[in-house]
């Protein structure tokens, strides 16, 4: 089985969970690749790999059963880009803080390998968001598993958002950024905006305005069949886009457009994983002494 491992930057205190990995990777017979920035970072912390590879290029992914995310969501969203359109399973091993996407805690390494070599496990399909502009943006990498924003690019002013669903109208957003989120990143920036938590395998977008200034607008959801434009105006006529964390300034000339990516994320999931109890954990919903 061939497996690359994809990391960002380690802290020290996790330099024993991440030669725990490789070592058992190691024992278990797998054929283990790491990429670049993984190898850059385990390199720093002077960790022991001698039976791991440095994948040479992003095709050699299409030969990959999975691609072990080590870090938090912000290093699993990093990988969903490297991945891309091949598509290999990717499973996020927790060593950040909330992980609502990276689920698997650092503790419980040798329990997740052994659930793919038992094949105890589930494969989600998570809906991307692509972005259409003229000109192109991103280079190229056109697409995030959370979300799309926009943003005004300093704090002295709002900006305007004129909203279009399949190019009809819908409504011109007095605010500071407008963000649109996949079901899988409802959790994420549209959650702390005010926006509705969805199930992971909706077939939805979220619309939420960032601190809108007309007090009556909500937070909407739409089809992810929808195609949603948008016209921006402000001041300083220089605005920011994102998508997860990647962002690149744009003026009000760019035309912008928001659709479903034709290819999808697959996230493994162990079988005793649950949305639902995640959600409760990491919001502490149990601390409600009724429950």
């Amino acid at each position: 089985m061939k497996i690359t491992l994809h990391g960002l930057n380690f802290e020290p205190e996790f330099k024993p969970y991440i030669q725990h990995l490789i070592n058992i990777l190691d024992q278990k017979g797998f054929e283990t690749y790491v990429t670049q920035a993984f190898y850059r970072s385990f390199h720093k912390l002077g960790l022991d790999a001698k039976n791991t590879r440095v994948l040479g290029n992003r095709e050699e992914l299409q030969d990959m059963d999975f691609v072990i995310s080590v870090g938090g969501d912000g290093t699993l969203l990093d990988a969903v880009c490297y991945v891309g359109a091949y598509e290999t399973p990717i499973l996020g091993i927790n060593t950040g803080r909330m992980g609502f996407l990276a689920t698997i805690a650092k503790d419980d390494i040798a329990h997740a390998v052994q659930v793919l070599i038992d094949k105890k496990y589930s494969l989600e399909d998570r809906s991307l968001v692509r972005l259409e502009s003229e000109p192109s943006l991103f280079g190229g990498i056109n697409f995030g598993l959370n979300e799309f924003t926009i943003h005004k690019r300093d704090t002295s002013s709002m900006i305007t958002v004129h909203t279009y669903i399949d190019g009809e109208y819908l409504n011109s957003y007095w605010a500071d950024g407008l963000i649109i989120s996949t079901p899988t990143g409802s959790t994420g920036y549209s959650l702390s905006c005010g926006g509705p938590l969805i199930s992971p395998l909706a077939k939805n977008f979220v619309i939420t305005p960032v601190s809108p200034h007309n007090l009556n607008v909500r937070p909407m959801v739409v089809s992810d069949e929808s195609v949603i434009s948008f016209k921006i105006e402000g001041r300083s006529q220089k605005f920011l886009v994102s998508l997860d964390s990647r962002s690149t300034p744009i003026d009000a000339s760019v035309e912008l457009k928001i659709k479903k990516e034709t290819f999808v994320t697959k996230l493994v999931k162990c079988y005793e994983y649950s949305f639902f109890d995640t959600l409760r954990q990491k919001l502490n919903w149990g601390f409600d002494m009724r429950n």
